[in-house]
């Protein structure tokens, strides 16, 4: 693993001004950020992976475990971090870490404000591992690594104004503007999936009723899926018989895959996901006017079968259709990596801001060493 100096300062404290800088200028920093090899590391509700990364966005190695169980303390995931990045160190020369939390960052790109999953709240994440790592160390949001990872590497390329939009258990958002992350005053910019689309409709999770992802998500799907069984309605036969009548065992990717087989719900609840998809992204091209929207998340697998409705909605219900210039909807290119792929690239610019902030330090030690020298020489002489 890469150190950067041999100062008797705390390493928390000699990293935090250099951390504090990071986001201002994304765009060009990016460009001249050291093409040293970095690890991103993508922390959801089931899985943990870390990866290091390129300057290129090509992975070198990749590594993951089982997320611990949410009932356990904030440490145990920690533990769990710096273990995969110490054992990804002992092969490669980790010169920075990336964190991309399934939770709300605050602005500062410190703590993690709240995770559904995990029982973090309010919890410091970066400095905490970066207590404990000899690397600097970054946190954000992982819709928002995802989003610049595919800016950067994927769908998104050549895009000035961006929108993604990830569909998994839940939605989540991100927003890119000129290469630069929207992460909004407080920092959890981008959680489009609890925009209300239907007053009084299902609810969901979060509180509140009518929530976009409780109809354009795999919670969805599968709810849908679930009930037509339930009801043993005749057009779910197929999928009752798939999993011999055990109605808890369907799963969104179950789903897709019948669908591409052929069956008929199957292919109807993707086009009613598609479609519930097409509404929320028009009513964010009203709002955002980005030039592209780029899908990703696990439910995005089922690809035309789900993407394909999503356009025809979003046709339909654009405000002002037909007198504007339409976005570009396209898929996301770099799969269930993206997050850590993104995650490991914004961790490169903090390397670069370090590497520099600790050269000042060294020239300033070595400017003093040569004075102290000069004084002593002086006083010799005399």
């Amino acid at each position: 693993m890469s150190t950067y100096g041999n100062f008797s300062a705390p390493i928390g404290s000699r990293r935090a001004p250099a951390l504090r800088t990071v986001g201002t200028r994304e765009r060009r920093s990016h460009l001249t950020a050291p093409r040293v090899p970095t690890v991103g590391i993508d922390i959801g509700g089931t899985k943990v992976m870390a990866g290091v990364v390129d300057a290129d966005g090509n992975i070198l190695e990749k590594v993951r475990t089982e997320t611990p169980d949410k009932s356990k303390s904030p440490k145990v995931v920690e533990d769990t971090i710096v273990e995969l990045v110490l054992d990804l160190s002992d092969r490669h020369d980790v010169h920075a870490v990336g964190i991309g939390a399934a939770g709300w960052v605050d602005a500062d790109r410190n703590r993690v404000l709240f995770a559904p999953h995990l029982s973090w709240r309010n919890e410091p994440l970066r400095d905490r591992i970066a207590g404990r790592l000899a690397v600097p160390v970054l946190v954000d949001n992982d819709a928002n690594t995802a989003a610049w990872a595919e800016w950067r590497f994927g769908a998104g390329r050549g895009e000035d104004h961006l929108v993604m939009i990830t569909l998994g258990t839940g939605i989540g958002g991100a927003i890119l503007e000129d290469g630069q992350v929207k992460r909004g005053k407080y920092g959890v910019a981008g959680e489009f999936g609890h925009m209300q689309v239907v007053p009084g409709g299902h609810r969901c999770p979060c509180g509140n009723r009518g929530c976009w992802e409780q109809y354009s998500s795999g919670n969805a799907l599968v709810r849908e899926a679930r009930e037509l069984a339930a009801a043993d309605s005749p057009v779910a036969y197929g999928i009752i018989e798939h999993v011999k009548g055990n109605i808890g065992d369907i799963t969104g990717p179950m789903i897709t895959e019948l669908a591409r087989e052929g069956d008929a719900m199957c292919i109807e609840l993707l086009q009613d996901i598609g479609q519930w998809l097409g509404v929320g992204i028009a009513n964010l091209a009203a709002a955002l006017d980005p030039s592209c929207f780029v899908i990703g998340g696990g439910v995005s697998a089922a690809d035309d079968l789900l993407i394909g409705p999503a356009r025809d909605a979003f046709k339909r219900q654009l405000t002002g259709r037909g007198y504007r210039p339409e976005a570009r909807i396209a898929r996301a290119q770099l799969g269930p990596e993206a997050g850590m792929v993104g995650a490991a690239d914004l961790a490169r610019l903090v390397a670069r801001r370090f590497r520099r902030a600790n050269r000042r330090r060294v020239e300033r030690y070595e400017r003093y060493e040569r004075y102290t020298e000069a004084r002593r020489t002086s006083q010799g002489s005399a």
